[in-house]
């Protein structure tokens, strides 16, 4: 390899230079000094002048870097500055002019309800880093932000600022109210995500979407009459799960589950009736004591007391084995053999005396009577023991109370049953607010009913109705229990299962090809796919009905005279007609008569304003939402080869696999015919899921208000009112720690974690100010080849070029933590701590034409411009203040994005010079620890006063290199040691033997030892005084005593 005649360099401490002594130059001084060029200096002093100058003028002769980047920045005015530039204005510039393939990323709607949180900073911000990798593609970006307008928080947060009730004000009012509410509230979240640095054209209506437009709103009503004609909606008399808190049923998308939730759970004991149980014929032992008029009961354990007015039957397990039991003090009863020492625990000294009379199957017992708990006060008839494989012998008493009206198991064992003919057989005493009905009283009686009706079944009521059991002699045992229980996830206050009418779409014929689609949808994390094919499979149906004023209706006609819903393609085909023409509102406001078509006019009897109604449910938010991928349709006339879906990518909060995600596939899948696409050819609207986790406070707790643990995202962007405690961060900041933590999982944020952000953000600021002034003060140069460069060059365009494939690689697969891990120790490491290290001395002393220096500046030039590349997805604002300092006044596009991303050249990769510069850095660290020792000892302060003696064992320089095995290494010393003390910052390097060395004796010498693979003995370093003297220009000890100047100044300045 031949050497390349590297200068001197210096450490950062050589920066102390003649011109203004002060240690730090480069971070105390200001920039803006001005730097006198090469031909300045050779004004300053004529060649053959023997003039000395003094310290103060050789300063001035020095290229000091020079830019009007600051190292500091205030985000309240760089980014206000730069946020339309680099948001709405771009969106817009590459919606117009970008010519490359494009790309949607379909944005899942947040709730138009109060201040954004990090969740919500989160999501923008993860989703803008993929938009803005994509433009800098030079793709054509689709990205269309919207907001979820309907539903109960809008509901709710318009009531409260009215300050009334539902049950108060008029629907109308409400409605009007809620628009208010959900309008305004988009407004004000439209301008916190702008302050996150967000790409898309927020002021644009035609380029965001509320779902309460009225287009929305039509297309949304137009995929539901498509789901009608595929025969996928149907209206039931079910149970369902029911908020009483929101007076609405709930999709389970709606629960979340609480593990701590408490219930008084009781066992209760159901009387067989003697005369109806013996003519169906029991087993012997059972039989036995019937005849002798013994008291027999089944035992059942519940933890909805509440729900025991609303018995219609006894389930038992038809293989199950059960025994007959006498106890001490809750008589003759029957329970699951397999539940006997389980119950011995909860029971105690109950059962601690018991004899078993008998054991038969479950099968056995089927088809025998029982009597009603409240029998006495009521004329309730008998009911019966049914079998179902739902009652198992994990819990209870293997015994199971049915009340089909609230609970679907139970419901679907009755149906199969045939026991549930019309909706008047299913027993219900629950109303819209969750309290007992008035028709409670047909099962407990008058009397009993007045300590029920009004009561809610959560609270006082099922209080009650373990009073009245213990009064009744039925209750053998109450526990509490602590145990996992659904609540509402707006109200945060827990369900019911009750019996309601509602809407319904078949998920049975249609989940298969949902399943299917999903075959070809990539998920990130891939663990996701799992989460989201099991809420599928589990689903039968969705009720996609709800009882609140606010929302899209669900337009169905009611013929009075006999309770029949009217929901068909004909119908809607008239509605919709008319709503397109004057509003979705209309439905509430207009006449009936305007909504019956002549059609069904003609069918049924009577005056239409009196035997038919306009149905009151409105939509489930889900179902909102999940048609928003029908706002892509026709993009697909733009796409590229076979693109079988609408959105390449949609991001969101793991949540969403029971929401959004889910929704979005099953209304999408639910208009198409047959297992193939929809008539575009769409299997799915995505492409791609990527889901995200929670934000945590820094001690990875939930943050909540009652823990104060809060962390608003625009706090962190703009401060708080103590900007001590809370400093203004900017965007940037934000996005960094959003792009470094892995979003995949759960993460913490906080003010250690914020710091921690700042400081690596503040590191790569530094690093592009310190290339920016470097190549500010060099102009016009003619920029050096490739083969033209030394080792420290090629390695550090090898580096970048395996960060830059790195970061390409990592931003496609949605990996950003690699990507900016990757870019840290790259701009600490490589840069701050090596390279540009050991290039300030050729920057700042040699001439500014030197083949060295320039070769310096095309790197930087290069680092600066794949930098700025690399951190524009993740931080545009400072991409963009960096590309408006290195190309002012208009000459070049206003937006760093509107350049495409220009790839480095493979030709830098270089597994070579990569390889020889690991070998020189080992040697360095040896160096650098001598140095230290020396400094430690007070025998030196700059590195620059010493030289480094590499003693190479007896004859390995002069024997053939290639017959010796270490020669590799002894050719790469010989050949770079000119730049080994660059690498090493001293102002001298020899490699020799110690044969070579000669006799003088330094005042103080340092010596390590270093093995080198391939070689018999270590190779030693020695770490002496300099031999030659300072240079007052470029403080190397280069100088022979008998000159002014070393050789390199000398040629700098013409002298």
């Amino acid at each position: 390899m031949s050497s390349r005649a590297f200068r001197p360099s210096s450490s950062f401490i050589f920066v102390k230079c003649a011109a203004t002594r002060s240690p730090t130059l480069f971070c105390q001084r200001s920039l803006t000094t001005a730097a006198v060029v090469h031909e300045e200096a050779k004004s300053a002093t004529p060649k053959g002048s023997t003039t000395k100058l003094d310290a103060k003028a050789y300063g001035k002769t020095l290229l000091l870097p020079k830019t009007t980047f600051p190292l500091w920045n205030d985000p309240s005015k760089s980014d206000n500055v730069l946020r339309e530039r680099t948001c709405g204005e771009l969106y817009r510039w590459q919606w117009e002019n970008a010519k490359g393939p494009l790309f949607v990323l379909h944005d899942g709607p947040p709730y138009a309800n109060g201040d954004l949180h990090m969740g919500h900073a989160l999501n923008k911000i993860l989703k803008d880093v993929i938009n803005r990798f994509h433009v800098s593609l030079g793709r054509k970006v689709h990205y269309v932000p919207g907001w979820d307008c309907h539903g109960l928080p809008i509901e709710n947060k318009a009531l409260q600022e009215l300050g009334k009730d539902a049950l108060s004000v008029s629907t109308s009012t409400i409605r009007g109210a809620a628009r208010a509410t959900a309008i305004r509230e988009v407004a004000s979240q439209k301008e916190q995500f702008k302050k996150f640095g967000i790409m898309a054209d927020w002021n644009s209506d035609r380029n965001t979407y509320r779902t309460l437009d009225h287009d929305y709103e039509i297309r949304q009503l137009k995929i539901f009459q498509e789901m009608v004609q595929r025969g996928l909606v149907y209206r039931d008399y079910r149970p369902v799960h029911y908020s009483p808190s929101s007076h609405s049923a709930l999709a389970e998308a709606e629960l979340v589950f609480k593990e701590d939730h408490v219930s008084h759970s009781v066992y209760v004991k159901f009387k067989l009736d003697t005369v109806e149980s013996l003519r169906a014929s029991p087993p012997d032992s059972l039989r036995e004591l019937l005849e002798a008029g013994t008291d027999v009961s089944l035992l059942v354990w519940t933890t909805t007391p509440w729900t025991l007015t609303a018995n219609m039957g006894i389930a038992i397990h038809n293989e199950l084995s059960y025994c007959l039991l006498r106890t001490t003090g809750n008589g003759v009863m029957i329970l699951g053999r397999d539940r006997l020492g389980p119950l011995a625990e909860v029971f105690g000294d109950e059962l601690a005396e018991l004899e078993v009379l008998g054991e038969f199957s479950g099968s056995s017992l089927t088809g025998l009577a029982y009597k009603p708990i409240f029998s006495e006060a009521s004329d309730t008839t008998n009911l019966k023991i049914v079998p179902s494989s739902h009652v198992t012998s994990e819990s209870g008493t293997g015994m199971v109370h049915c009340a089909p009206a609230h609970g679907a198991e139970d419901y679907h064992v009755f149906r199969g049953l045939g026991l549930l003919n019309q909706k008047q057989s299913m027993m219900c005493h629950v109303n819209s607010e969750g309290r007992f009905r008035p028709a409670v009283a047909d099962v407990v009686g008058d009397e009993v009913a007045k300590d029920l009706i009004g009561k809610e079944v959560l609270k006082g009521g099922s209080k009650a109705v373990v009073e009245l059991l213990e009064k009744v002699g039925a209750l053998a045992k109450i526990q509490k229990i602590k145990h996992k229980y659904p609540y509402d996830w707006k109200t945060n206050e827990p369900i019911i299962v009750m019996a309601t009418s509602q809407w319904f779409a078949n998920l049975d014929n249609i989940k298969h090809k949902a399943l299917n689609a999903l075959e070809d949808v990539g998920f990130v994390p891939s663990g996701t796919r799992n989460r989201l094919e099991s809420f599928i499979r589990s689903r039968s149906e969705w009720c996609i009905s709800r009882q609140r004023s606010w929302g899209v209706p669900i337009p169905s006609l009611h013929y009075i005279p006999t309770d029949q819903s009217i929901l068909s393609e004909e119908s809607l085909d008239h509605i919709l007609k008319i709503l397109d023409e004057k509003g979705v509102e209309y439905w509430w406001e207009g006449p009936v008569e305007e909504f019956v078509p002549p059609a069904l006019r003609a069918s049924f009897e009577g005056d239409v304003n009196q035997v038919w109604k306009k149905g009151t449910d409105t939509m489930d938010v889900w179902f909102d939402s999940g048609t928003s991928w029908s706002m892509l349709r026709g993009l697909e006339e733009t796409r590229e080869g076979d693109r079988r879906f609408y959105a390449d990518v949609c991001l969101e909060g793991s949540d969403q696999h029971r929401g959004w995600f889910q929704s979005q596939l099953l209304t999408a899948v639910g208009t198409k015919d047959g297992e193939g696409g929809d008539a575009n050819g769409i299997l799915s609207p995505y492409k791609t899921l990527i889901t995200h986790g929670m934000v945590l406070d820094q001690h990875g707790k939930k943050m909540s208000k009652s823990l104060g643990n809060i962390i608003s995202p625009l706090v962190i962007v703009d401060g708080g009112k103590d900007k001590k405690k809370n400093p203004a961060y900017g965007a940037d900041v934000l996005r960094l720690w959003a792009a470094t933590v892995e979003f995949w999982r759960d993460m913490s944020i906080g003010p250690t974690v914020l710091a921690q952000a700042a400081e690596s953000m503040r590191k790569i600021r530094n690093s592009a100010r310190f290339m920016l002034g470097n190549i500010g003060v060099s102009g016009n140069l003619e920029r050096v080849e490739r083969k033209d460069m030394g080792l420290a060059e090629r390695y550090v365009m090898h580096e970048l070029y395996s960060l830059e494939q790195l970061a390409l690689t990592g931003y496609a697969s949605y990996d950003f933590p690699k990507v900016m891990n990757a870019l840290t120790h790259f701009t600490n490491i490589t840069l701050s701590s090596l390279y540009f290290d050991i290039t300030k001395d050729s920057l700042y002393a040699d001439a500014i034409t030197s083949q060295e220096r320039r070769a310096v500046v095309t790197v930087l030039e290069l680092i600066l411009k794949t930098m700025t590349s690399i951190i524009a997805p993740v931080l545009p604002h400072l991409a963009e203040e960096i590309h408006a300092t290195r190309y002012p006044n208009d000459s070049a596009p206003p937006s760093v994005f509107m350049t495409p991303w220009k790839v480095l050249n493979a030709e830098w990769h270089d597994p070579k010079a990569a390889k020889d510069m690991e070998s020189l850095l080992k040697i360095r660290s040896v160096v650098l620890g001598l140095l230290e020792n020396a400094r430690r000892d007070k025998l030196l302060k700059s590195s620059l006063e010493a030289q480094v003696e590499i003693l190479l064992p007896p004859g390995l320089d002069i024997i053939g290199l290639e017959e010796n095995p270490g020669g590799e290494f002894v050719d790469l010393l010989f050949s770079q040691q000119q730049f080994l003390k660059t690498l090493f910052i001293v102002s001298e390097v020899w490699v020799t033997d110690e044969g070579s060395l000669g006799v003088d004796s330094p005042d103080w010498l340092y010596v390590d030892t270093v093995e080198i693979p391939g070689l018999d003995e270590d190779i030693a370093i020695r770490v002496r005084p300099a031999t030659n003297g300072k240079c007052p220009r470029c403080w190397t000890y280069t100088k022979a005593e008998e000159d002014d100047l070393c050789r390199r100044c000398e040629g700098v300045l013409g002298v």
